[in-house]
């Protein structure tokens, strides 16, 4: 189908297209042969509602594969393993003939309160760009797009409609936007879509800092940014900011502003153009890539997937004695709901229909051999009667006391976290806690398995010998359950957020969620693991951490820079088990004497390597330069910082098993300057400073030892000086007696003369 050129549509027309016509589809154009097209949400599984279906999932959708949201998938660290999971989620939006999924979301988890971070990767920008590149290539290598979500600094629920995140420039680029900016450049999603929120005072759905100048000028983005499902404001500014298609429908009303604004001149037609052209534009790749996939849905196959993304999102966090992998001859209690009732996924927009949906306590009494009993343990329900959890819980015990070993299902029930409102704590419901000490209490061979979106309090982490996190694992979680538990799958997952000792402790605690629709992120860069390392705060299990069946060594790292620039880390990893395994290499770097601030150590690089027993494999990982650049608020641009940077090769943030340093060459910052610019900076200048230093020294040459002798005893004059204005040297030089040689006309020349030498 051939789609016409903006050329050849009216205003009306054009403006038409800048809105949606129902809650998930675009408008047509008859009159020239423009088809709409249907996005849906994700991001983790196609949520595609039938006719008049709502947005927060309450009404009916075709069934679709539900694979591990982002909170599991992140822990997997594998880009392969993301990638073919997003390329089957393409294969169902295809053959579904959606030409959007709406995802995925990579917003950094500041704060464990989110009550939306189960559908974002990690509190590392690294982690959610590499992994959200590799979801976005898969699901567009099916011929439909996606939509990276939610741009920007989106990271809570609490008054999101219209709360401020109010955020430094530094945090703000090197924490909130760095993802973005790296799915962006790599990927190229089909769509990007605005948040609700307003970012320093600007709602992003009229920022042209935000739509245009950072996210088109300077990252290069071609695709079309859409709203947020009603997210729009004022829809005329946010046009002309680069906010291309508002969903859902307005009914044609902001259709009519549009026009009514290039009527009375408030708004340039070209404007219009621009964002009508973004919309064909899409359609034109929606309906070029519409029937790439053929169906019908091998439903068997992407439960098969499903099951092997959710084994691998399972981080073991805890096996002392090795009491994991469970015997199949063991007699075993299997206790909590979760074990019958799975809690897979969160709630809001992003639920889906699941094709099928295993139940671990099923799994689990096909894989073994032995006896297995079931106790309920507790109740999720809203509301309980205290002799109904005592009963429970006294059932518990009883199972847990003549078995050999007790699996126990904890967790978060669905009502605790959910899009539109923020948790109100980490802990854990206190009938599940109190029930973790009686069953320890009967049976200390207790293995803890966790159904939790956002981390939690694990206050009896000292107690348990062995904790699964095994997070919302989509429709195939109780087999990949089960399959850990007992061994058939090794897990291999690592933690993606630092789990706290408590919420006190944690870097937003008090800035979350702010007051009067403001939320300052007054913890700066200090997000997530950088908090945790910089404070020394003790953390129940740091962020990279998750244990195998197996063990690994490290040899000695290597590092060099190569010709581009960037940083070639090679390490060997050996298996010393007995079992296959899987080992997520983590690479750190830190700069000793930085000018600015910064983190003890921050990740740069990853890779998971799958070894056999006894294998050894040499790994290779990049550290890209534009990764080491911090974001300079002076030019306002990257900068690299020369040095010998400190490379760390980890199991995690805090098991450091090999470090080597290397000379990394700095960018060239070259400010003019100024009257208020400070004696040190401008001595320091590769140009100006020897200019100014031999004028300066000329002028001190007659400071005697009667002005001196003002200063006390032991007086570092020269790192007094530093700070100082020299546009305010004229009283040295009064000191000195040479007060009329050094007044502001010298000062000026002597500054000209530095910029003019530095320009040339």
């Amino acid at each position: 189908m051939s789609i016409p050129d903006v050329t050849e549509l009216t205003l009306e027309e054009k403006a038409s297209l800048t809105s949606g016509a129902s809650f998930w589809h675009t408008k047509s154009v008859d009159r020239v042969g423009v088809p709409a097209i249907m996005v849906t949400d994700g991001p983790h599984g196609l949520r595609k509602q039938r006719e008049g279906g709502d947005h927060l999932g309450i009404g009916d959708s075709v069934p679709a594969t539900c694979f591990p949201p982002a909170v599991g998938l992140g822990s997997s660290w594998d880009i392969d393993l993301v990638h073919r999971v997003g390329e089957a989620l393409g294969t169902e939006t295809s053959i579904e003939n959606v030409g959007v999924l709406l995802g995925p979301g990579i917003n950094i988890k500041r704060s464990p309160l989110c009550g939306r971070n189960f559908e974002y990767l990690s509190e590392d920008p690294i982690v959610s760009g590499v992994l959200g590149a590799a979801i976005v290539r898969g699901i567009q290598s099916k011929g439909v797009g996606t939509s990276l979500k939610h741009f920007a600094a989106n990271n809570q629920e609490n008054d999101r409609m219209r709360s401020s995140s109010d955020v430094d420039p530094r945090p703000l680029r090197e924490i909130y936007l760095r993802g973005f900016q790296r799915v962006v450049e790599d990927a190229q999603p089909w769509t990007v879509m605005c948040s609700y929120n307003r970012i320093n005072g600007v709602y992003a759905s009229e920022d042209p800092w935000l739509l245009t100048r950072v996210l088109r000028d300077e990252w290069g983005f071609e695709g079309l940014v859409v709203s947020d499902w009603g997210a729009v404001n004022e829809r005329v500014p946010g046009l002309a900011a680069g906010m291309d298609l508002e969903m859902p429908s307005s009914n044609g009303v902001t259709d009519a502003q549009i026009v009514a604004a290039v009527r009375d001149g408030s708004l340039v037609e070209s404007a219009v153009d621009v964002a009508a052209g973004r919309v064909l534009d899409l359609v034109r790749k929606a309906t070029e890539g519409a029937g790439a996939v053929a169906g019908p849905l091998d439903v068997d196959a992407h439960h098969a997937l499903a099951r092997e993304a959710a084994g691998r999102s399972i981080v073991l966090l805890k096996n002392d004695g090795d009491l994991l992998p469970l015997a199949k001859d063991a007699k075993i209690a299997v206790i909590g709901e979760f074990a019958e009732k799975p809690r897979y996924q969160g709630a809001g927009s992003s639920m889906i229909n699941p094709t099928r949906l295993d139940s671990a306590l099923e799994e689990i009494r096909a894989l073994t051999a032995g006896e297995v009993a079931y106790a309920q343990g507790f109740s999720n329900a809203l509301e309980v009667a205290d002799e109904q959890t005592s009963a429970l819980r006294d059932e518990a015990v009883a199972a847990a006391s003549v078995s050999d070993v007790v699996v126990l299902f904890l967790g978060l029930p669905a009502r605790l976290e959910s899009e539109g409102y923020d948790r109100e704590d980490i802990d854990l419901p206190a009938a599940q806690l109190h029930l973790v000490d009686a069953v320890l209490a009967a049976n200390p061979n207790t293995v803890v398995v966790l159904s939790n979106g956002g981390v939690v309090a694990l206050p009896f982490a000292d107690r348990v010998p062995a904790i699964l996190e095994a997070w919302l694992l989509g429709q195939a979680g109780g087999a990949a359950t089960a399959d850990v538990l007992f061994g058939d799958v090794n897990p291999s997952a690592k933690l993606t957020e630092t789990i706290p000792m408590r919420l006190e402790d944690t870097p937003a605690f008090l800035d979350f969620p702010g007051e009067f629709s403001h939320t300052r992120y007054g913890e700066g860069l200090f997000v997530g693991y950088r908090w945790y390392d910089a404070r020394r705060l003790e953390v129940a299990f740091p962020f990279g951490h998750g244990l195998s069946y197996t063990t690994f060594s490290y040899t000695d790292a290597a590092a060099q820079v190569d010709a581009n620039g960037d940083v070639e880390v090679t390490v060997a990893v050996t298996n010393t088990g007995d079992r296959a395994g899987r080992e997520v290499v983590q690479v750190y770097t830190s700069l000793n004497g930085s000018s600015v601030q910064r983190a003890p150590r921050e990740l740069k690089a990853f890779a998971s390597v799958a070894l056999e027993p006894g294998e050894t494999q040499v790994v290779t990982l990049t550290v890209r330069r534009k990764d080491l650049a911090y974001w300079d608020i002076r030019p306002g641009r990257w900068v690299v910082e020369g040095g010998e940077y400190t490379i760390d090769v980890a199991a995690s943030s805090r098991d450091i098993r090999s470090s080597v340093t290397v000379a990394v060459e700095g960018d060239v910052v070259s400010l003019p300057l100024s009257r208020t610019s400070s004696m040190g900076e401008v001595l320091s200048h590769p140009i100006a400073g020897p200019v100014v230093q031999a004028a300066i020294a000329q002028m001190m040459g007659g400071l005697d030892e009667s002005a001196a002798s003002i200063m006390p005893e032991g007086v570092d004059m020269s790192k007094m000086m530093e700070s100082f204005p020299i546009g305010r040297i004229g009283m040295m030089g009064a000191l000195a007696g040479d007060g009329a040689g050094t007044g502001p006309e010298m000062i000026d020349d002597l500054l000209a003369m530095a910029n003019a030498a530095q320009r040339d």
